[in-house]
């Protein structure tokens, strides 16, 4: 019996949460925002792969390209703000 009784609150949890942020949101983007938003998500995934491997790196010549890799992706997020 109890079962029931929270996946029926679950249920309106999750309504009301629905119903609300779909009040909470404004106009919706225009495309130009979303390429900006994709690229911009894009850039960050990348940066963090880059970082991740510029931390396990041992030879200094990959470590090298790693930096430059990521100097390259903060010069793209900068101009894409």
């Amino acid at each position: 019996m109890a079962r029931g009784w929270e996946s029926k609150s679950v249920e309106e949890q999750q309504a009301q949460a629905v119903s609300s942020s779909s009040r909470k949101m404004g106009p919706p983007p225009t495309p130009d925002q979303v390429t900006r938003q994709r690229q911009r998500h894009g850039l960050l995934l990348s940066r963090t792969r880059v970082i991740q491997q510029l931390e396990a790196a041992q030879n200094p010549q990959h470590r090298q390209m790693l930096q430059a890799a990521l100097a390259d992706l903060d010069a793209r997020l900068s101009r894409l703000d």
